[in-house]
């Protein structure tokens, strides 16, 4: 029992510094965001590429939003509807006799042994006239009529890719906030990661890179055979310190339709979080200890009330709170989710659950579909 004191010091110590070297190193980084001064003002030829599966409702209510940009250059959106057996053909074509910046690529067959929305990807991409791909989903729509030209601000000498935020719409009810905070928190890591040189991820609701960076990496063939990864092992796979940037900017951020239920979301996120385990081993690394210290930090707080003197452990456990209370409130009016703050520490908990629950995502065989 002697030693208990000192196990508790060790453990509340341990998990203390680590959880506050990521707020410090980056998390930081995205709550003190400012755009550089050198963001690319041309307006250069831009291809926007959409999926679509059975989803003319979504299509619907989003493309006209895409459609509608401000955008001087030459731009196209590239539509690949992938054996849709609803009314999406019908709708497309009525929308190109107004459109014709709209490109439209009916795929009639499945791919063999290319589960997922890599194969339609890959062929929008291929079909493609412009270098400067913006890829975003069908239940998308961008935040404002400035998205296009925002996005491809991003792009510079010896760019080739740019990171943006995919939120999601605020809708009444504790599930759509948890989705917005799990969104949120994602993109926390990520955008702050790749500030800090670290980028090891996308999102295909809002990411954008070059076509000829498409074609280096022999498309999605190291992981052609995943349902998932088009957007986050392909960018885990070729993004480095130097050709990756991010935009964060309101007027740049997309907004997707939330799951209604319970099980549509779980099931969403066990079809993404299976292909962390492919990660490149030190972002996997990295990940992990971050997921393990968290999951860890409140059960060694309540051992260092058990063991340890208040006056040790109280100032400390207080910082930590304050630093990661600033920097969710800093983070979270960057990416529009401001209204998620007052419970930031009932959300801090919350993950604990939520890392737990998921662990089973990294063995689970998943799913072959991508809608």
């Amino acid at each position: 029992m002697v030693f208990l004191p000192w196990i508790a010091l060790g453990v509340f110590g341990f998990v203390l510094i680590v959880q506050l070297y990521f707020y410090l190193r980056y998390f930081r980084l995205l709550a003190f965001y400012k755009p550089p001064g050198d963001f690319n003002q041309r307006e250069h030829p831009v291809s926007v590429i959409i999926c679509a599966r059975d989803e003319a409702d979504q299509i619907e209510a989003n493309l006209p939003g895409i459609l509608a940009q401000t955008y001087k250059s030459t731009h196209e959106i590239v539509i690949v509807n992938d054996n849709s057996q609803d009314d999406t053909k019908y709708l497309l074509d009525g929308l190109y006799k107004d459109f014709k910046q709209l490109h439209i690529i009916e795929l009639k067959q499945e791919a063999v042994h290319i589960p997922g929305k890599k194969f339609p990807l890959s062929v929008g991409i291929k079909s493609a006239k412009h270098e400067l791909l913006l890829l975003t989903d069908a239940d998308c729509i961008p935040s404002s009529e400035h998205w296009i030209s925002k996005m491809q601000s991003g792009f510079s000498e010896g760019i080739d890719i740019v990171l943006g935020y995919g939120g999601y719409k605020k809708t009444k009810g504790l599930l759509n906030k948890i989705i917005r905070f799990d969104t949120y928190h994602t993109a926390l890591q990520y955008l702050s990661f790749a500030l800090g040189g670290r980028a090891y991820m996308g999102v295909g609701r809002n990411l954008a890179y070059k076509k000829q960076l498409f074609f280096q990496q022999k498309g999605f063939a190291s992981h052609h055979h995943l349902p998932g990864g088009d957007d986050d092992l392909f960018i885990n796979g070729c993004a480095n310190n130097k050709n990756t940037a991010v935009v964060i900017d309101k007027e740049a951020f997309t907004l997707s339709t939330p799951a209604k239920k319970w099980s549509e979301w779980v099931s969403q996120k066990e079809r993404h979080n299976a292909t962390g385990r492919y990660y490149k081993r030190s972002d996997r690394m990295l990940l992990a200890l971050y997921m393990i210290t968290h999951i860890l930090f409140y059960p060694a707080v309540v051992l260092a009330f058990l063991f340890l003197p208040l006056m040790w452990m109280l100032p400390a456990l207080v910082v930590k709170l304050l630093i990661q209370g600033f920097i969710f409130y800093r983070s979270m009016d960057r990416l529009n989710e401001k209204d998620l703050f007052p419970y930031f520490i009932l959300w801090d908990i919350w993950m604990i659950l939520y890392y737990t629950y998921f662990l089973s995502s990294l063995w689970k065989k998943p799913r072959t579909n991508w809608n």
